[in-house]
């Protein structure tokens, strides 16, 4: 008798490891999506101030785009607060500037990893042109 409620005991606390198991994975899965969520915000808002710095630094500057972004920053009066394409990684995301020059720019925002970091790629070029795609299709 005493063998049999040790294997029910031993069902019953792998049964309850099993269903904890799942139901963490759920919670964990919830938790990823919830901070990818969170990065995308901040990577769009992020690309836009870029953005907006520069068309701001290029008004001022009789439509001539900075050669970088740390003339943003070094600027009077600043456009930026800090060089955001020095900073790595900043909420999951690394942003660049594939081309700016005086005559305009294509900045980029892409998650570290991919479906853990965030799921979309967002770019701006000149005139505030934003544009997102996924992140698995630039794999």
């Amino acid at each position: 008798m005493i063998i049999n409620n040790k294997a029910k005991s031993l069902v019953v606390i792998m049964l309850i490891v099993a269903v904890s198991a799942f139901i963490l994975r759920f919670v964990v899965i919830k938790a990823i999506r919830l901070n990818i969520g969170y990065n995308e915000t901040v990577a769009s808002a992020t690309l836009k101030l870029i953005s907006a710095a520069l068309e701001s630094y290029s008004k001022a500057n009789k439509g001539l785009f900075p050669s970088s972004i740390s003339a943003l920053v070094t600027a009077e009066p600043s456009y930026l607060d800090r060089d955001y394409t020095k900073q790595f990684p900043i909420k999951g995301y690394h942003y660049a500037c594939d081309r700016l020059d005086s005559l305009g720019y294509n900045c980029s925002a892409v998650p570290v990893k991919c479906n853990i970091t965030g799921q979309k790629i967002f770019k701006v070029s000149t005139g505030s042109l934003h544009v997102s795609q996924d992140c698995r299709k630039e794999e």
